[in-house]
């Protein structure tokens, strides 16, 4: 039997915890709280959430919902070229519009990025309606818009929310993505809109009364003229 005196000390030596920060580094919870949420933010693709940001920094949801919104008002009060929003029920870094020029001059490089003035005004149709089935969505806008709502739907802006009961047809429904980048935190926040919008019930009845009928599955073209739609 081995003497425990023969023993190397080294081979006695407790091995350091498996989640202790290294050498020279200040454990998540030791960090300073507000450079830790810039750090955090700076490298997120979607908005954090509070709970979130206070599981990763190690702090109470409280503590953190107050860095975030001094953090906030500190950017907006230095007039810096970005901001922190609370947008989709999380933070994330922003753009201040004033300087967007500049960013789109970056981004964009020469590359047409927006949406066309059919996917806007079909956008706010389902966002004010929603949700909604395509066929009611082109009843309102008066021209077909299958193809618009591809678009929509491959950009993340709208998704699928379940059928209608009565013609099982598909139901469509805005996004958080979409919430992001209108720069919203609920649907609440939408401008007072829909009481402008026309129901699509009404404008088949108008159709039924002798007005030009639409027909769902033909081409993209308005009703009244002869142009289509992009």
């Amino acid at each position: 039997m081995t003497d425990v005196t023969d023993l190397d000390v080294t081979e006695l030596t407790v091995p350091p915890a498996q989640d202790a920060a290294p050498a020279g580094l200040l454990a998540t919870a030791e960090l300073e709280l507000k450079p830790a949420l810039e750090a955090v933010l700076m490298v997120v693709d979607e908005p954090a959430t509070e709970e979130h940001l206070a599981k990763v920094l190690e702090r109470p949801r409280r503590q953190i919902a107050k860095a975030l919104r001094e953090l906030s008002d500190d950017y907006t009060r230095e007039n810096r070229g970005f901001d922190l929003r609370l947008v989709a029920g999380g933070w994330r870094y922003y753009t201040r519009p004033a300087f967007s020029p500049a960013v789109e001059r970056l981004v964009l490089d020469g590359q047409q990025a927006r949406l066309t003035q059919a996917a806007l005004e079909t956008l706010a149709v389902v966002a004010y309606r929603q949700p909604v089935s395509r066929s009611r969505v082109s009843a309102v806008r008066g021209v077909n818009c299958d193809g618009v709502m591809r678009t929509l739907l491959q950009r993340g802006l709208v998704e699928e929310g379940g059928t209608e009961p009565e013609t099982g047809a598909i139901l469509y429904r805005t996004t958080n993505y979409f919430l992001e980048r209108m720069g919203l935190r609920s649907l609440d926040e939408l401008p007072e809109l829909a009481p402008f919008l026309p129901e699509a019930d009404a404008v088949e009845a108008d159709s039924q009364e002798g007005l030009p009928s639409f027909d769902p599955d033909a081409p993209d073209e308005p009703v009244t003229t002869s142009t289509t739609e992009p």
